[in-house]
């Protein structure tokens, strides 16, 4: 009878297990690798969080692009919730950033951009405490969406974001509804601080002296 006692409960354990593991992109998102140690690209993104969207923008200055391009960010929900619980990010956060092309002409619009059904790339920010050095790392996924390399450590992504992210890496300063929660939780970065310090300077208009 105590034998019989202990297989069900294996086998239910082991049933748990199976019906809650992370397949690649559904469930739990957390991130999923090929042997190689290439990011398996999360399919259903889209149906994450949505963090916020930019238009045309640039890190660096005198910047020109061919065309106007949209990018929308989106996060997965488990990291998602644990950011407005703490202020930052969990181990197994997967920052996706779409990148579409922004038109001008299309049905009845006459004025403004928005986003066409062409992507023109979408890039993956890991954050994988057991699997990268520095925690963090970035992935650049083509049309093909197969399994992505990671970007090497030399880019300058990675120097950018580890002097101007406003929380762990990340740019949060561009997340409307998670900046004011990463202030009030105290979970700012000392170089953002530092930038919108310095922007804040150059902004204010000139002192004068009276007389």
């Amino acid at each position: 009878m105590k034998t019989t006692t202990l297989a069900l409960a294996a086998g239910l354990i082991l049933l748990y297990s199976t019906s809650h593991s992370d397949s690649p992109g559904v469930q739990g998102h957390n991130p999923a690798y090929t042997a190689e140690g290439h990011l398996i690209f999360p399919t259903d993104y889209r149906e994450w969080v949505f963090l916020t969207a930019g238009l045309d923008m640039s890190y660096s200055d005198g910047m020109q692009m061919p065309h106007h391009m949209l990018d929308n960010v989106f996060v997965n929900p488990a990291a998602y919730k644990s950011f407005l619980a703490t202020g930052t990010w969990p181990d197994g956060t997967m920052l996706v950033k779409e990148n579409r092309r922004a038109d001008t002409e299309g049905s009845i619009n006459k004025s403004g951009q928005f986003q066409s059904t062409e992507i023109m790339g979408i890039e993956i920010h890991v954050k994988d405490v057991g699997h990268f050095q520095d925690q963090w790392a970035f992935f650049a996924f083509g049309d093909a969406l197969e399994p992505a390399a990671m970007i090497p450590k030399a880019a300058s992504c990675y120097s950018c974001h580890a002097a101007h992210a406003a929380v762990d890496r990340t740019f949060v300063q561009f997340y409307p509804t998670l900046l004011p929660i990463a202030t009030a939780k105290g979970t700012l970065s000392e170089g953002y601080k530092h930038d919108e310090s310095s922007r804040a300077t150059k902004a204010a208009p000139p002192s004068h002296g009276a007389g």
